[in-house]
């Protein structure tokens, strides 16, 4: 039995770097993309940092986070929007696109796990450049920060990252499913791309009711603010063993919904 397992997690392995090494191959085809990517990377990163300069201009905190800290939030929020554009959002969209067309079949046929499949069937590079241009705006913030960033503080960043990652790609997740009841779910996606703009400050800068919904409801402190604060030493132990349980508790939600949402599935061999 352990044998078969492992022979099915070699086999979906092996399908998911061929997913990806297509979507790459497909993708370095049109390489003028890259210069695109850049400039929308640059303008939207310029003025967010113009954003950022005048609010410091009229004050020297805000919530009580510097200037510098602040710069290490954006920074995250930056790296995480080219996640999601490269990986999360691709596959969401075309998740949505084969159940709304009835073309899911091709993947839940092969044999390998289809949540697996669905999510890393498309890799769209170039949007790779934010995830750098992201994680260049916390190194310098780092830089500049008042006081040293030890191996601990950036251990407790890795790992809240990660988790991070997971909790955006269980959520979009979570409103992909949707698109087994409803046929057209672009809405809601298109609502949480407005919504994940307010994770460029973090989530203890707004009243209590829109900081419990950036934290359950749309979990942007868990994918944004808690990365941030791990790295400047606001986060404890207790608040990633917290962000740990709740990222759990979503996936296995997420995994519940996709399991249902299944059952819910008629397609092409309908």
């Amino acid at each position: 039995m352990a044998g078969t397992r492992t022979d099915r997690d070699l086999q979906a392995l092996r399908l998911v770097g061929t997913f990806l090494r297509v979507g790459v191959q497909n993708e370095l085809q049109y390489r003028t993309n890259v210069l695109f990517s850049l400039l929308q990377s640059g303008v939207a990163v310029g003025t967010s940092l113009a954003v950022l300069a005048l609010v410091f201009s009229h004050t020297d905190s805000l919530g009580g986070w510097s200037g510098d800290e602040l710069l290490v939030v954006m920074g995250v929020h930056v790296l995480m929007g080219g996640v999601i554009r490269s990986v999360i959002q691709p596959n969401m969209q075309q998740l949505m696109d084969d159940v709304r067309q009835g073309t899911l079949d091709f993947v839940l046929t092969k044999p390998a796990d289809g949540q697996l499949l669905v999510s890393a069937r498309r890799f769209e590079v170039w949007q790779v450049v934010d995830v750098l241009v992201g994680a260049a705006l916390v190194v310098v913030a780092v830089v500049r920060l008042d006081r040293p960033v030890g191996p601990l503080a950036v251990a407790g960043f890795l790992v809240a990252l990660l988790l991070g990652v997971v909790v955006i790609y269980s959520f979009w997740l979570l409103l992909t499913v949707l698109a087994f009841w409803i046929v057209r779910v672009d809405a809601l996606v298109e609502l949480f791309d407005g919504m994940y703009q307010a994770g460029r400050w973090p989530v203890s800068v707004y009243p209590g009711w829109l900081r419990f919904g950036f934290t359950f409801l749309v979990p942007l402190a868990f994918a944004i603010t808690v990365p941030a604060e791990a790295l400047t030493g606001r986060a404890s132990g207790w608040l990633l063993l917290g962000a740990a349980a709740f990222t759990a508790a979503l996936f296995a939600v997420t995994r519940f919904a996709w399991r249902v949402g299944l059952r819910h599935y008629s397609g092409a061999s309908a």
